[in-house]
């Protein structure tokens, strides 16, 4: 079935999700929009030479207009974070410049499912949520996923198992107040505090992990790669390509990604991630997984801070 994309950015986060998109065949069409004409003509270029040891996709530099009939539109330009800056650094900035994109390409393609990947991410999604003038369910932040995918990767890492077996997610804002709900995580149903002694090969014991060292991994992961290589795309390209791919198959997929809450965990008026049922309408539902007293405080802290930092914008 032939369905469109349009990415709007060709920095490397958007180029980079371009490629994965198009290597990995999930849709016909995609469109490459930038500010910089003559950099997304390149970008695309470069992709759409390689294509002929892929399944077939059209790839192409487009304009605003070009986003017409798109059945997703995944949003990653803004200002770029440098190394020892935060997320939230770059919060109005990339604000202004989104304020600037949303009537534009809502104009044309106001029928696609949004994917908000610009940072401060939760942010973009809240402002898009309010100003767009769009269904909730067809604004989608990136969210967690990605902070999720590099749990589960430092797990299988840890335990020397695949990442396939892992389950285990990172709940809240895409930042420094994201925190795991290990309650629910686990290797093949087996509690991860509880998965060392399960092991008939007594050899593979580990040191008992230290799940706060885990944590701040996961949080320091992107300021490290952007310390050592100027930025992140790898990752986050393939955890994008994931949501669009569970949204174009038409089958409903669980995974934490960012949306406007209502009465989740007593929460109101703010877009973070939680275990969120994705398909082909966008937002399917959400699950109320039964978190700790304690995991149910960090949300609600973690929700406080995106909310401080939102009183301050003008969006």
């Amino acid at each position: 079935m032939s369905s469109k994309i349009t990415i709007v950015g060709a920095g490397s986060v958007g180029s980079t999700i371009a490629y994965t998109l198009a290597v990995s065949g999930i849709t016909s069409e995609i469109v490459m929009v930038d500010i910089n004409a003559e950099k997304s003509l390149g970008e695309a270029l470069d992709i759409r030479q390689g294509t002929p040891f892929c399944s077939p996709v059209s790839i192409y530099a487009g304009s605003y207009q070009d986003a017409k009939d798109s059945d997703i539109v995944v949003l990653t330009s803004g200002v770029a974070r440098k190394p020892g800056q935060t997320r939230l650094d770059l919060t109005q900035t990339n604000v202004n410049i989104t304020k600037t994109i949303i009537p534009e390409i809502v104009k044309y393609a106001p029928n696609a499912i949004y994917v908000i990947v610009s940072n401060p991410v939760d942010i973009l999604t809240y402002q898009f949520c309010k100003t767009a003038g769009l269904p909730e369910e067809r604004i989608i932040g990136s969210g967690t996923i990605l902070d999720t995918a590099r749990l589960r990767s430092r797990l299988a890492e840890y335990y020397n198992i695949s990442q396939q077996n892992v389950h285990a997610y990172v709940f809240g804002e895409h930042g420094d107040s994201s925190f795991v709900p290990w309650s629910l995580g686990n290797i093949s149903n087996v509690p991860i505090d509880q998965y060392s002694a399960c092991l008939t090969d007594q050899g593979k014991i580990m040191p008992e992990i230290n799940l706060d060292d885990v944590e701040n991994y996961i949080r320091k992961s992107g300021a490290k790669i952007i310390a050592r290589k100027g930025a992140t795309f790898y990752a986050v390209a393939v955890s994008v390509s994931h949501i669009c791919k569970s949204i174009l198959s038409g089958t409903d997929t669980t995974m934490t990604v960012s949306s406007m809450m209502h009465g989740e965990y007593g929460i109101e008026d703010v877009c973070m991630s939680m275990l969120t049922i994705v398909g082909r309408t966008g937002i399917k539902g959400k699950i109320i997984a039964p978190l700790t007293d304690h995991e149910k405080e960090l949300m609600v802290k973690s929700a406080n801070c995106l909310k401080d930092v939102i009183k301050q914008l003008d969006i």
